[in-house]
């Protein structure tokens, strides 16, 4: 056994562990950790605008593969750091935990990751240049292979290479995505143009430009109605209840807080929050102040215009909020967020500040458009009564699904610890059959469905739960629905759905997942659904494979392993399960590769239990894929645009999202 000691104890020095452990800092080295390289540079200039000295930056995309962004903020310092002793711009893109957001004397409030993210995104690039116009001169600095300086000190100090008028100022930052660590480096110009709207909404009067050399297109977004905006873009394509969306804004101690609200005809509530730009998608705070706020003063004026008699009870928060979309933004000069993804804010001042400036505004508001109030009390009013006229028949669904009989559908696990436990949703008897032959009968647990489930986007939750898969699921998480929902009472660790992998069966886990969204958010929240992801193909050959090849994915046919040559080992058979089209493209053009059966499967039922087992059942063999919200914002859109009744802007969702449409023809 070797010794262990301090010899075995390594020390990453500098920027070292942000390349070898780069998912630390930006979430992964796929598409989505890629594009965040882009939002850490971005966050720079936008904490410029937030401090008052920057309104424009331009992003632009090289046809080379790089990208540049360019503010016209007050650019980097680039004076002599007192205690690293070189240029402050080279401190910012080359030191951990470096930058002017930790003190408020320079940013009063701010994003990012507080300075991590500049020298980050250097450590992921091979190459990256900074440009910063100060005091009438150019300075340029620039890096390669993961942050390494290569321009030459002159006394010091970065040397001058150009002059510019005082008054423009500002910071240029190009950089070179490091091929070796990320899985692709291509950036998606859609990726960016949502994210820019987003931020245009977010930061009123904000210039963004945007250059896809690529491409050859350009767009420029701005927002001068900020937030206001932004809830008319997200009820765009929905019936509103009240014409004009209710702004409010005003400033609480150092706490600045923007609110933008309008009803419309849907059922559900869209509340998002966001706090220093950051989307908060859990809320917190911010919104538990927003709520309050609302369902007081509603029920003020309810009885002052007395639409509620003294004797009626006060209208429910809940039908307050019936059709709701809003959007809470405020600016704090120290946020605590609760968890390291930010995803909820717990600072109770926010709360507080949210309250106050809402109950004083909103009565300002409202005082002068009493027709648009008595819009939105009416609107509750129906809510109330819809609500109260459904609670009997719902809580008889209610009651019947404690009565609902799952042992015909259900095939249950031995095991009663939930946290060992899976349940599978399978599509169809066939599958079913299949599945509950190959699983692991102790801790997976099956349930077939027949036919596809309702569209839960169209539809009240009387009407839910009186549809009989819908029911059996319910039943069979154990963890009820509506008010009643508990999540401490869910038997499973994983819900798992298992479709076959075509048309079909995408319908179908889109049905399934808009349930979950929609009814049961907090099983996507606390990652417990997941998909499967069986092969479509299984592949008898010769020949190397793929160069990721290893002994969990491909085996020697009809022989034990055994040590052999090179040379041998690719003139033996052996299997390989293949997942969609592209890799079998990729796996047909590997020299020497041959190919001696391919077949391909239409669904899970084509499968024999030993094959379902090793491909999809087995944990220490299968793929699964986390069901997961990066945006909170544009998943709610996203599911409005794709489920609901409204036609044409799902046309034109397919339209502009066909072309990076992965089809299986």
């Amino acid at each position: 056994m070797a010794q262990y000691n301090g010899s075995q104890i390594v020390v990453l020095e500098g920027l070292e562990a942000v390349r070898k452990r780069p998912g630390m800092y930006i979430g992964s080295t796929g598409t989505r950790g890629l594009h965040h390289l882009i939002w850490e540079i971005l966050d720079n200039g936008i904490d410029e605008q937030l401090a008052g000295f920057c309104t424009e930056i331009e992003i632009i995309l090289h046809k080379d593969g790089s990208v540049t962004i360019a503010d016209n903020g007050r650019g980097v310092p680039v004076d002599i750091h007192p205690t690293k002793k070189i240029p402050t711009v080279r401190v910012v893109y080359t030191v951990l935990h470096a930058g002017g957001k930790f003190g408020n004397n320079v940013y009063k409030v701010s994003g990012g990751l507080h300075g991590v993210g500049a020298s980050v995104v250097n450590a992921l690039s091979s190459k990256m240049t900074v440009e910063v116009r100060r005091d009438g001169c150019i300075y340029r600095d620039e890096y390669e292979d993961g942050g390494k300086p290569i321009t030459k000190l002159e006394k010091g100090m970065l040397p001058v290479v150009g002059k510019c008028n005082k008054s423009d100022t500002g910071t240029r930052v190009t950089f070179y995505p490091d091929p070796t660590i990320f899985e692709t480096v291509e950036f998606k110009p859609e990726t960016i143009k949502k994210k820019l709207k987003e931020i245009a909404f977010l930061n009123k009067n904000l210039k963004l430009h945007f250059i896809d050399e690529i491409n050859g297109t350009e767009k420029t977004y701005l927002e001068k109605e900020g937030i206001k905006s932004f809830v008319s873009y997200l009820n765009r394509d929905v019936e509103t209840i009240n014409s004009e969306v209710v702004y409010i804004e005003g400033t609480s101690g150092d706490i600045e807080v923007e609110m933008a609200f309008q009803y419309t005809t849907n059922f559900s509530e869209q509340i998002n929050s966001f706090c220093n730009r950051i989307n908060v998608a859990d809320g917190g705070t911010l919104v538990t102040g927003f709520k309050t706020a609302l369902t007081r003063l509603m029920n003020l004026y309810a009885r002052e215009l007395g639409i509620l008699k003294e004797k009626d009870e006060n209208l429910d928060g809940k039908d307050i909020r019936n059709g709701i979309t809003a959007i809470i933004s405020i600016k704090h000069p120290d946020p605590q967020f609760e968890g390291q993804t930010k995803t909820k804010l717990g600072n109770s001042d926010a709360k507080n500040a949210v309250e106050d400036i809402f109950m004083s505004e909103a009565q300002l508001y409202f005082d002068k458009n009493v027709e648009e109030l008595k819009k939105i009390l009416e609107n509750s009013v129906r809510s109330s009564n819809a609500r109260k006229a459904g609670d009997k028949a719902r809580n008889v669904a209610l009651k019947q699904l404690n009565d609902v009989d799952t042992r015909g559908k259900l095939a249950a696990c031995s095991s009663k610890k939930p946290q060992e436990c899976e349940l599978y949703i399978v599509e169809g008897d066939s599958a079913g059959g299949t599945v509950k032959t190959a699983r692991n009968r102790r801790t997976q647990a099956v349930l077939p469905l027949r036919g596809k489930i309702l569209n839960v986007e169209k539809a009240t939750l009387e009407r839910i739960l009186v549809n009989a898969e819908i029911k059996s699921m319910i039943a069979s998480f154990g963890c009820g629905i509506g008010d009643d929902f508990d999540i401490s009472k869910l038997r499973y660790d994983k819900i798992i759905i298992l479709t076959d992998a075509d048309v079909d069966g995408a319908h179908i886990s889109t049905l399934l997942l808009t349930f979950f969204y929609r009814f049961m958010p907090e099983l996507i929240a606390e990652g417990k659904i997941y998909r499967g992801l069986p092969p479509l193909y299984r592949v008898v050959y010769e020949g190397p494979g793929l160069p990721d090849d290893d002994d969990t994915n491909t085996k020697t046919k009809g022989t034990k392993k055994s040590k052999k040559s090179t040379a041998k080992k690719e003139k033996e058979k052996k299997v390989r399960y293949i997942f969609n089209d592209f890799e079998l493209e990729k796996f047909r053009k590997v020299p020497n590769n041959k190919i001696l059966e391919l077949q391909r499967y239409k669904g899970l039922g084509e499968m024999d239990a030993s094959q379902l087992e090793e491909t999809t059942l087995d944990p220490a063999t299968r793929s699964l894929a986390q069901i997961q919200i990066s945006d909170a914002v544009e998943a709610d859109e996203i599911t409005t645009i794709l489920m609901s009744n409204n036609v044409p802007p799902r046309r034109e969702f397919i339209m502009e999202e066909a072309q990076y449409a992965r089809l299986d023809v």
